[in-house]
């Protein structure tokens, strides 16, 4: 029995095979990576590293074996078709008969059209007949607090979200979540509804900043078609531009708050609040 990782070398792979590190011996945690050498560091501990490319179903022939529990890890290329990417995955878990599927998803709640292939996904795995744990992941920290260096040189946070509110966790907690999940019993055939346990708002998350940076940082509400205006004058291509405005459109109206207490329920602890995120992000 192995606990297998796809995309174990992204940003939440890698909390989640470090947090597995800690609960199970490292011969039982499979790292499911495209490039092996990105992964050599979990390669030393002992894990058992596979490679597989979500475009090449064949590279998942005979990667699960009967028993496993999975953690497919969303696809981060909107452009490649990520429903037929996870597809892939879900028929190699069936094929060997896994234990558990879980998949990170997004919140019930979220209406944007990042939510789509999530929805797909879902409909899929559930009409595959594998036992499956639905990760609803809701917004992070580090979406944010990653791109601190406009915000810091122009003295503002410019968003399409007015005052909305978004219940963001850190990438850490939601691994904590995958970790209780995988390594825990009675999950099969259910679904989380993930966030953090403070929700903010951007002028709150403006004055957090002010308060760390000593600098005078203001929030600068915009439309939604001005924030996407901005988004691709900065170099994001058009599509991936309507898809991130879209999420602000959808935290005005409510929609990445989260208020179930399912994240800090699972990980056994509170959420990581977000001032704790912005100083270790300006320390980094």
């Amino acid at each position: 029995m192995s606990i297998v990782v796809t995309g174990a070398t992204g940003h939440l792979g890698r909390h989640v095979v470090e947090q597995l590190l800690e609960k199970v011996p490292a011969e039982q945690i499979t790292a499911v990576v495209r490039t092996p050498e990105k992964a050599a560091d979990f390669a030393e501990r002992g894990v058992r590293i596979a490679a597989a490319d979500y475009n090449a179903p064949e590279t998942f022939d005979g990667l699960f074996s009967a028993g496993d529990k999975v953690l497919l890890i969303s696809g981060n290329e909107f452009d490649k078709g990520r429903v037929q990417q996870h597809q892939v995955v879900l028929d190699a878990a069936k094929a060997a008969g896994v234990a558990l599927f879980a998949y990170t998803s997004a919140p019930s709640s979220l209406k944007a059209a990042l939510a789509d292939d999530h929805r797909a996904t879902e409909q899929a795995i559930l009409a595959s007949g594998v036992p499956y744990v639905l990760l609803r992941n809701g917004w992070y920290h580090e979406n944010y607090t990653e791109n601190l260096a406009p915000v810091l040189e122009h003295g503002a946070v410019v968003q399409a979200a007015g005052e909305g509110r978004v219940s963001s966790a850190s990438r850490a907690d939601y691994a904590a979540a995958a970790v209780a999940v995988l390594t825990g019993e009675g999950h099969e055939n259910k679904a989380y509804e993930l966030g953090g346990d403070e929700a903010w708002g951007f002028a709150e998350y403006a004055a957090e900043l002010s308060k760390q940076t000593g600098k005078e940082i203001t929030y600068n509400a915009v439309s939604v078609e001005a924030y996407e205006g901005i988004l691709k004058g900065a170099g994001l291509p058009g599509p991936l531009a309507a898809v991130f405005s879209g999420v602000d459109a959808s935290i005005e109206k409510g929609e990445l708050e989260v208020t179930t207490g399912d994240l800090s329920r699972l990980a056994g602890r509170p959420t990581t609040p977000l001032a704790e995120a912005i100083t270790a992000a300006l320390k980094g």
